[in-house]
């Protein structure tokens, strides 16, 4: 479990690598992509809290798995996720779409729609001094999703999205995959300063058994070549070399 006391989020590791946020205000919580429920909700029963909300970023199990026990603990849960997705995550009953914004624990949050890795993937953003967004699986510390159901340009699109909001939005992703991005981005950039000292500072992270997520925006934009890519030509190249790199 990691924790993040500025802005009291909550990191529970689950499966081989997934990261569960917790979003934790008062007694009140926002659980964000659970994929599992157990782990969701012993933390929540241990601390006495109240299930406020579900934020949904897409449909894959790995992100929804843990919903329905949710729900069935907490009948009263706000779900919030794309109206694009009601069958296939049809338990939803706040349904949002791009640009719209609802108040969550007294915060506004935006609904950024990121396409690429699902037709539907969507991002919560929470701006401010301290702005944050989850992202799910369209931008990972040094990396990007792959694309299952959209196109090289929706990705490529969708990250143009992310980096043209504030330089300090602290991003967090629903996976650890630090490490093997930075490597394969050393194995292209071999002798990038940059991306080197980024795999000195992961190494140290991971030797404590700490998470290398979240991270933020300008910090990434420096290391990460997806979000450095030049033009869509570039990107598509990327992307298709990540896939095939083992």
């Amino acid at each position: 479990m990691e924790f993040n006391k500025a802005r009291n989020i909550i990191g529970l590791r689950v499966l081989s690598d997934n990261v569960i946020w917790l979003w934790v205000k008062d007694k009140s919580v926002v659980v964000v992509d659970p994929s599992v429920h157990e782990p969701v909700i012993r933390y929540i029963n241990e601390n006495n809290l109240n299930l406020e909300a579900i934020l949904q970023t897409h449909h894959h199990s790995d992100h929804i798995g843990g919903t329905r026990s949710l729900i069935e603990n907490w009948p009263n849960v706000k779900v919030i996720a794309s109206s694009k997705e009601k069958k296939r995550i049809p338990f939803q009953n706040v349904s949002v779409e791009d640009g719209e914004t609802l108040k969550i624990l007294g915060e506004e949050i935006k609904i950024i729609e990121v396409l690429g890795h699902t037709s539907s993937h969507i991002a919560f953003f929470l701006n401010g001094t301290n702005p944050i967004l989850f992202i799910g699986d369209t931008l990972f510390s040094g990396g990007c999703g792959r694309i299952f159901e959209g196109t090289y340009q929706q990705m490529y699109s969708s990250l143009q999205r992310i980096k043209s909001l504030p330089k300090n939005t602290l991003i967090y992703c629903a996976h650890e995959y630090t490490k093997t991005n930075i490597l394969w981005s050393l194995n292209l950039k071999p002798k990038d300063q940059d991306i080197k000292n980024k795999l000195s500072e992961v190494e140290k992270k991971l030797s404590l058994n700490e998470l290398t997520i979240p991270f933020f925006l300008d910090e990434d934009m420096k290391i990460n070549l997806f979000l450095r890519a030049k033009n869509l030509e570039e990107f598509t190249f990327l992307r298709a070399n990540k896939d095939l790199w083992v």
